[in-house]
């Protein structure tokens, strides 16, 4: 397929809003104002678009960089698979994972998390028949607290008055739980330790153990993947792919190898953009989808940060966890190879998450906090098409950037031999995780490739190398500057900083963005448009 995004582009000589970054916040926000007929101008300071939606290419294989799994794909009028559908026009398509979506694997026993709430419900009370109560009411609040998350993000898009004037009953419900950790509320509901080991299990996808996150962000996690986990059919490059011609199709553009070093400003308004080659380009709106920091301490002049005290805010934020990945290409088909499509989460038998990762930030040595291995290829239908007689593995974890500080400010594949080796050691924990759970595919490695904290550095621009932006923790969830409005007039932010990390929180925030500058609720309009068959 041609990546029409990648094609030389004539660029036109004004555009309505220029973004800042490729990302799924930036892509859903650039979709959404391209369907209101506005011409968007999509600035990627990579060769590629996307973000962590993209997909890098080596050896004769394929690899996502960020896409998993995704969840709420199989209802057609769940309101996250509409969202997707409306950006890309109905083009992208998810295969289903199958009945388990993830595993929990804590020291010999494994725990299924099966599609489905009454399966999911059933099959934690065969585990833990005793606390059959206290997963009804972990259930039951998982839902109250997702139900009151629609107000709280809501208000994020009114206007300045609107939220002065009903924002706090709005934000209520959902912050007297998002500013209580996740260990908090649940050893409110059991005393067993196993359980909440188990319930908590995921929690690498916010990267954050139970005692340092806000409950608000494991209930997104838990919700999102009740009804089962998907994959983009032909790898999560299709979501770019199908973003990008209705982005074109009003006129806009997804420029890539376009790093933007400064954000134009003129009195207290926004006016365009300055690249690292000395172009400026100029629009009536400017969103930054780069996160929050890179926003207000880089692109922002010193003065404009001060006089809004922008740094103030940054000082209350902390950064997400930094992290390696372990790439693995395998010779033999998925089905060769008997790789499942669920993950796998693992994690240490003889204490709990968070003692785990203490011990772990004290002594790299320690066995790791956590380890998931995910078989992408194993989720993807058309990847033997695509690929045939190759599979493909990812193993992640948990990694202090301090440990690779020193080769920060050296260039991408020539860090030297040291930074090599101390990835192999590495790497070699990781396999020997995958070799105790897939013993088959030993033997059958054809290559793999190991990314450290500064590579993450280098293509997502985070200078720790931060997974998932800013830290979600309790207090994160009373920032109320953390939204797409800022104080400089037609500047907007976008992007998981202002909602959640994931995809999923991603694609919210594009659309709370677009909905913030055309002044109305896409959301709604989209749902109501697609309940009734009629275009938006």
């Amino acid at each position: 397929m041609v990546q029409s995004y990648k094609k030389k582009h004539t660029l036109a000589d004004k555009y309505d809003a220029i973004i800042i970054g490729s990302g799924m916040g930036s892509l859903a926000t650039a979709a959404c104002l391209s369907k209101e007929g506005k011409k968007v101008l999509v600035l990627e300071r990579h060769y590629t678009a996307g973000g962590y939606t993209h997909v890098f290419k080596r050896r004769g294989y394929e690899w996502d960089v960020g896409i998993h799994y995704i969840g709420e794909m199989g209802r057609d009028k769940g309101v996250l698979k509409q969202l997707f559908d409306y950006v890309t026009d109905g083009e992208l398509k998810w295969a289903d994972m199958g009945p388990v979506y993830d595993r929990i694997v804590i020291g010999p026993n494994t725990y299924d998390f099966p599609k489905g709430v009454t399966n999911f419900a059933n099959q934690m009370k065969a585990y833990f028949p005793d606390e059959a109560e206290a997963i009804d009411k972990y259930i039951d609040l998982v839902f109250q607290v997702s139900k009151a998350s629609r107000d709280f993000y809501a208000e994020k898009a009114m206007p300045p008055l609107m939220q002065k004037l009903v924002g706090g009953k709005m934000r209520k419900g959902y912050s007297s739980f998002a500013s209580r950790s996740t260990l908090e509320v649940l050893q409110e509901l059991t005393s067993n330790k196993e359980l909440i080991k188990v319930l908590t299990g995921q929690y690498g996808d916010y990267g954050l153990p139970p005692s340092k996150s806000s409950f608000a962000m494991h209930v997104s996690v838990v919700k999102h993947y009740f009804n089962g986990g998907y994959f983009p059919i032909g790898g999560s490059a299709r979501i770019v792919e199908t973003v990008d011609p209705v982005i074109e199709a009003a006129g806009g553009t997804i420029l890539t190898n376009a790093e933007v070093t400064e954000i134009l400003v003129e009195g207290n308004k926004a006016k365009g953009v300055k690249l690292a080659d000395g172009k400026t380009y100029f629009a009536e709106i400017i969103i930054s989808g780069a996160g929050i920091v890179n926003t207000y301490d880089k692109f922002l002049p010193n003065q404009v940060s001060e006089k809004y005290q922008l740094d103030e805010k940054l000082k209350k934020l902390s950064p997400s966890v930094a992290h390696v990945c372990l790439y693995i290409g395998l010779n033999g088909t998925p089905d060769e190879l008997q790789l499942p499509k669920a993950n796998y989460w693992i994690y240490p038998e003889d204490v709990d998450h968070d003692e785990a990762t203490e011990r772990y930030a004290k002594d790299i040595e320690q066995p790791m906090p956590v380890v998931y291995i995910s078989f992408p290829s194993a989720k993807d239908p058309s990847w033997s098409e695509r690929y045939p007689g190759k599979s493909t593995i990812d193993i992640i974890a948990p990694m202090p950037y301090e440990l690779f500080k020193e080769w920060s400010g050296t260039k991408w594949k020539k860090r030297g031999d040291d930074y090599e080796q101390f990835k192999e050691k590495l790497a070699q924990r990781l396999l020997a995780e995958l070799y105790k759970l897939e013993p088959q595919v030993k033997g059958k490695i054809d290559c793999y490739e190991l990314s450290s904290p500064i590579t993450t550095q280098h293509f997502m621009n985070y200078d720790l190398g931060e997974l998932y932006g800013i830290d979600h923790n309790p207090e994160r969830y009373g920032h109320r500057f953390l939204q797409p409005r800022t104080p400089i007039k037609n500047l907007y932010l976008t992007g998981q900083d202002i909602v959640t990390c994931g995809v999923g929180g991603a694609l919210l925030a594009g659309y709370l963005t677009a909905s913030t500058i055309l002044k109305k609720n896409v959301i709604k309009d989209v749902m109501k448009s697609q309940s009734i068959g009629q275009p938006v």
